[in-house]
């Protein structure tokens, strides 16, 4: 097409309403009538509710509902939107409110009211009796005899959320006897939050033996389906309206933390429409965090820099419930993905704590796992007295090798990414620095890859409807949701090519469960694959059904024909030719046909690849570590718009920085989250984040009708070992435990000097 936007940087669609403030986020949603609902919180890491008396609270002028365990619905539930497959059955472990508490900021009771003011004070008036129980923080001590026991279904095993995921290829110990050279390491990975700007929020409005929720939920579809099985209502009498999210990085993947169906009960009670607004430190305490956990590798190598055996254990801390852990656990394995070796073993379980829920975050279980097997590889490149780069050119896999995964490696640039990456960092500069003062500069790489979309680890499936307007216009319909992701975009811009319009004249419906066909979600990057695999297949379909009717006026064969800038014509006599809106009236008046085409895509995976390079500067005097600069270079199969991607990766990168050196939540001795503010939590600024360059490696993907591979999460997998590896090569410091803070620095320096003494 001469005339194509696929692979051009045009604006986003959303970016004037964004920019002007028009656009609708959940917060600015008013409605006649509206009642404001507040959250009572559990003090305790764990308890009994022994009693609860709301009565007061009922009593206070404007308060309109008062909910708690006893007058809301004993349906259990699991807030994540994960379609477990058959023979596994999916751990619903949760209540809207339940009689008892597993973390400090469990969900107690609600209160609707007027004014949030008013619903604040009502809290105040509510008496719960605790009993409190044994608490445990740590995964592993978790597991032992002693621990008390967080939930009653735990077959596998003492608070291990669902199962114990055993992937073997090959013979590990068979591998690991046939070396010559055997490394083990454990890494310790913390807790951190998405911290995206908007926290969690639904406003839920009862009516016509219904309900309709607007949310900035990932998933609109599953929280459609949860809600209908809560509250025991068809799905057909559910609505729910995603908008635009404010942030996300999978902590909407499923409900916003408990708001959706807080906001329905309050609602329900009400009979009034009710909005639900997380505060911060609600946002920080009682939504779903990132895995903190304990990584062991272990690999074989041979004298030659080849690997025998490979073997990673991860043990997650699920926090109290299980959300997305089981899933999470398992998505570790993509570690062993990266290097050939013929025998490998993954094993991965998450772990019931009475801490705040573990769930889905940028990178899914990837970047803890990322982060000590590319430690590793550069202490066992060390140790061989390897280049990291010539080591892992060596041992990377390709396309056609055998590998732990359950889908073909049908691509790969990662050499490439590992070329360009290193040449743009300059990497012949490494060990050549002058490093006489006490600012010493180092050179680190780490490589990683992803998914593009769940399958075949979860039920992973997209639909989309295309229409041409009676104008000649075309409208995109689908399940998928704009979290800032630039999907709405993109989704245009495949259409538009297949269509052979302009790109202003593609509409896109996204998010409204109701009106959309269904769609899993926007998460395990799957959005630009998945749902724009689904979006194409639709938009071939209505092309083709254009052109059967466009060959009756033109008298010409359907194949003969194509369409370019909306207009269709006979390829080899173009003179003869019409408009598509002419075309779509006549279809409409004459024939009363309204061209529509529904695509349906899932049961494909392709890997993105990636290279990070990182130059730091570390004060050996203080332990301050600097980013100096940041090389991403990605196999991201097509850039639909490579504007879109290139921001993806710049902002993965700044998370990744802020995982490396700085984010950490932590827990006092009373369960309690000590970062529960952005004042509190150690997020990188603009003043941390260094230069950046990103590198679009192109290898079009025969999975998807235009190459395209999943970007949303890559750019986080494999930041914080790439920085790692550059602080140890500064100083010659290892650390095997994140974040690595200035005190760490400062520490781990004085026990060298200690050493040398």
């Amino acid at each position: 097409m001469k005339n194509s936007v696929v692979g051009k940087r045009i604006p986003r669609l959303d970016a004037l309403e964004k920019v002007t403030g028009a656009a609708v986020y959940t917060a600015d949603v008013r409605l006649p009538g509206m009642l404001y609902g507040k959250v009572l919180r559990s003090p305790y890491p764990h308890a009994e509710i022994v009693d609860i008396d709301t009565s007061e609270a009922e009593k206070l002028p404007g308060v309109k509902a008062v909910v708690c365990f006893k007058n809301t619905p004993r349906v259990r539930f699991r807030r994540a939107a994960s379609l477990v497959l058959p023979p596994a059955v999916p751990i619903k472990d949760e209540y809207i409110f339940d009689t008892r508490v597993r973390y400090v900021g469990d969900e107690v009771a609600a209160v609707a009211a007027e004014s949030e003011e008013i619903a604040a004070k009502a809290l105040r008036l509510i008496k719960v009796k605790y009993k409190q129980l044994p608490a445990v923080y740590d995964p592993l001590e978790a597991l032992q005899p002693a621990a008390p026991s967080i939930h009653d279904q735990c077959p596998e095993g003492k608070n291990i959320i669902g199962g114990r995921l055993r992937i073997p290829v090959g013979d590990v110990e068979k591998g690991f006897a046939e070396a010559d050279y055997v490394f083990e390491h454990t890494f310790k990975l913390p807790v951190v939050k998405h911290a995206q700007l908007e926290t969690m929020d639904a406003v839920a409005e009862p009516g016509a033996g219904g309900v309709t929720v607007w949310t900035g939920s990932q998933s609109p579809h599953e929280v459609r389906m949860t809600l209908a099985e809560i509250f025991g209502l068809p799905v057909s009498k559910v609505r729910v309206k995603s908008l635009y999210a404010g942030g996300a990085f999978g902590a909407k993947a499923g409900f916003s933390g408990k708001a959706e169906p807080i906001a329905v009960a309050l609602a329900l009670k009400a009979g009034k429409p009710v909005k639900v607004v997380y505060s911060r430190e609600e946002d920080f305490i009682a939504s779903d965090t990132r895995h903190a956990g304990y990584i062991t590798v272990k690999t074989g190598v041979k004298k030659d820099g080849s690997f025998t055996a490979r073997q990673v254990t991860c043990v997650l801390n699920g926090g109290a419930y299980a959300s997305w852990s089981d899933a999470v656990a398992g998505v570790g394995v993509i570690g062993l993905s990266l290097y050939r070796c013929p025998n490998q073993l993954y094993e991965g379980y998450a772990v019931y704590t009475n801490t705040t829920i573990a769930g889905a975050m940028r990178g899914f279980g990837n970047p803890q796992v990322t982060f000590a097997v590319e430690s590793q590889v550069d202490i066992i490149a060390r140790e061989l007295g390897m280049d990291p780069l010539e080591f892992r050119l060596k041992n990377i896999t390709r396309p056609g090798d055998q590998w732990i995964l359950p889908y073909p490696c049908t691509t790969s640039g990662l050499e490439e990414c590992l070329k360009r990456g290193a040449a743009a960092i300059g990497w012949e500069r490494r060990g050549k620095f002058d490093n006489s003062s006490h600012r010493k500069r180092g050179i680190g790489a780490a490589i990683g890859s992803h998914v593009s979309g769940v399958w075949p680890f979860i039920a992973d499936y997209s639909n989309a409807r295309v229409t041409v307007e009676q104008d000649g216009s075309v409208h995109v319909a689908a399940g998928s949701m704009e979290m800032g992701t630039g999907i709405k975009t993109t989704l245009a811009q495949m259409v538009a090519d297949v269509m052979g319009v302009p790109v202003e004249r593609v509409g896109v419906t996204l998010g409204d469960a109701e009106a959309t066909p269904y769609d899993v979600g926007v998460h395990g990057s799957r959005a630009c694959y998945v749902t724009g695999m689904a979006a194409v297949k639709a938009a071939q379909e209505a092309r083709n059904k254009v052109l059967d009717y466009a060959a009756k006026l033109l008298e010409a064969a359907p194949e003969d024909l194509d369409i370019e800038d909306g207009i269709v014509y006979v390829r080899n006599e173009p003179s003869r030719q019409m408009t598509l809106d002419k075309i779509a009236e006549h279809a409409h008046l004459m024939a009363g046909i309204n061209f529509t085409g529904v695509g349906n895509a899932g049961g494909q995976n392709a890997p993105p690849w990636e290279a990070h390079f990182a130059e730091v500067e570390v004060d050996v005097d203080t332990g301050q570590v600097r980013v100096v600069k940041m090389v991403a270079a990605h196999d991201v199969g097509r850039a639909i718009n490579p504007q879109i991607v290139e921001g993806q990766l710049e902002g993965g990168l700044a998370q990744g920085i802020g995982y490396a050196l700085a984010e950490e939540i932590k827990y006092d001795q009373s369960g309690r989250q000590i970062n529960k503010s952005f004042h509190e939590y150690m997020l990188p600024t603009a003043l941390d984040v260094p230069e950046m360059q990103t590198i679009l490696v192109e290898t079009n993907d025969p999975t998807h009708p235009l190459g395209v591979k999943g970007v949303g999460e890559t750019a986080l997998v494999p930041s914080a070992p790439a920085v790692a590896n550059a602080v140890s090569d500064a100083i010659g410091c290892r650390f095997f435990e994140l974040p690595i803070t200035m005190e760490k620095v400062y520490a781990a320096l004085a026990k060298e000097r200690e050493k040398n003494c």
